[in-house]
């Protein structure tokens, strides 16, 4: 099993320090490749893929997971010839948490050297850039809304400094603002909010359990509705969240869903896996089985 391992050198933490102890033996075993400016994760995927490399390794947190997942897909048949890979080294590492992987860096690595495979199912979202027709894919989590705005808030030094607290604190910056009206459309219902939160997965923004019934391999998106994104509606979450990890049922509207379609009554943007993707209007779909991933 040829292995190709992508990282930012510059990445900062324990979890990065303790995967620089670790680089010998990772270089034994497979290439490095080192990113240099944001966006050569994408890059160095769909050369790896083109190279032959069978397991594409994201070493790092869940944004440049989305990356590698991006660069592997830009590859021609990329999803079937390569496997994604994790090595958790971000603040939060939600996938990695999904799929039950050690968030110990050894531990990680030998998991990935075992070379156990399952399929999943690959989420993606269509949308216009500029006037330019584009297609990003998800492996966990998306959002629009007051996340999406909290997540352009967020900066380095923030996450540098207060961790995974970085995004309460955005948070709470972008609730100050107006929010859009952002209307979901599903097989001729629609339904409107400030904040829509998509799973394919159970776990979102951490160790948050906001959709406990998500199956990574049922063909299925699901979808939570927030008709207010403000102190009143944070207040009514916040209990359910601190005590048990998930967020209270009557708190929004749900539904599961293979395509759907987002847009809003004003600018509002989008993201993915923890990361800022794009404007709305958007289509969301899934593609079941399509992704190869190594767990374990």
């Amino acid at each position: 099993m040829r292995t190709c391992v992508i990282f930012n050198p510059a990445a900062r933490g324990g979890q990065a320090r303790h995967f620089r102890r670790h680089l010998d033996e990772i270089a034994s075993r497979g290439a490095l490749k080192a990113t240099v400016v944001p966006g050569d994760a994408r890059r160095l995927a769909t050369e790896a893929v083109a190279a032959g490399f069978d397991l594409i390794v994201a070493a790092g947190g869940d944004g440049t997971v989305n990356e590698v997942l991006n660069g592997i897909g830009d590859a021609a048949d990329g999803f079937a010839r390569a496997r994604l890979g994790v090595l958790p080294l971000g603040t939060v590492n939600v996938f990695a948490r999904e799929i039950g992987l050690p968030l110990r860096i050894d531990r990680a690595w030998e998991t990935l050297q075992r070379g156990h495979e399952t399929r999943l199912d690959l989420p993606g979202v269509e949308f216009s850039a500029g006037g330019v027709h584009r297609r990003r894919y998800f492996i966990q989590l998306a959002g629009a809304g007051w996340d999406a705005r909290a997540i352009e808030l967020v900066t380095w030094p923030l996450k540098k400094k207060f961790g995974p607290l970085a995004y309460v604190i955005a948070g709470v910056k972008a609730l100050r603002g107006r929010l859009p009206k952002i209307t979901a459309r599903v097989d001729g219902h629609s339904s409107t909010g400030e904040l829509i939160l998509i799973g394919n997965g159970r776990f979102y923004g951490g160790p948050f359990e906001i959709f406990p019934g998500a199956d990574l391999r049922d063909g299925l998106l699901e979808v939570c509705i927030l008709p207010r994104a403000n102190w009143l509606a944070m207040l009514r979450c916040a209990p359910g969240l601190l005590a048990r990890r998930r967020l209270p049922t009557r708190v929004g509207q749900r539904f599961r869903a293979s395509t759907f379609e987002l847009d809003a009554d004003a600018s509002a943007s989008f993201e993915l896996d923890g990361e800022w993707a794009g404007n709305l209007p958007a289509t969301f779909s899934i593609a079941r089985g399509q992704l190869r991933v190594a767990v374990p």
